[in-house]
């Protein structure tokens, strides 16, 4: 199995326990890691047969953008389901970067994986 990842995916939502948080949109990063077979679309050279990215990028810049969860863990596991039920990824492995959530800490968030590990 393939890897196709997203990288740096920087999304503003609401998210926060806190009341000023919930007021206040904050931006978190995402970063993935999706299994997939990359070999079919390799040797058709198309999108179709591809597992698109571009369409995951946006899937998620729309639900996070929306959503209005208090905790990270949260948003992650719903971004988890959301890519591998929509797109029909079998695994990932999602990093959510709340930067600037604790002081003193440059990074602060969550790394999940779910689903089957590639081999």
């Amino acid at each position: 199995m393939d890897i196709v990842y997203l990288r740096g995916l920087r999304i503003d939502t609401i998210i926060g326990i806190y009341d000023w948080e919930r007021r206040t949109r904050q931006t978190v990063i995402l970063d993935l890691e999706m299994g997939t077979d990359i070999s079919r679309a390799a040797r058709s050279e198309s999108i179709e047969d591809a597992l698109d990215y571009k369409a995951v990028a946006k899937r998620l810049i729309a639900f996070v953008g929306e959503s209005r969860f208090q905790l990270v863990e949260t948003l992650a596991e719903r971004c988890a389901r959301l890519v591998m039920e929509e797109f029909g990824v079998p695994w990932l492995r999602l990093t959510l970067n709340k930067q600037g959530a604790v002081r003193g800490a440059t990074d602060v968030g969550v790394i999940i994986e779910r689903g089957q590990r590639p081999s």
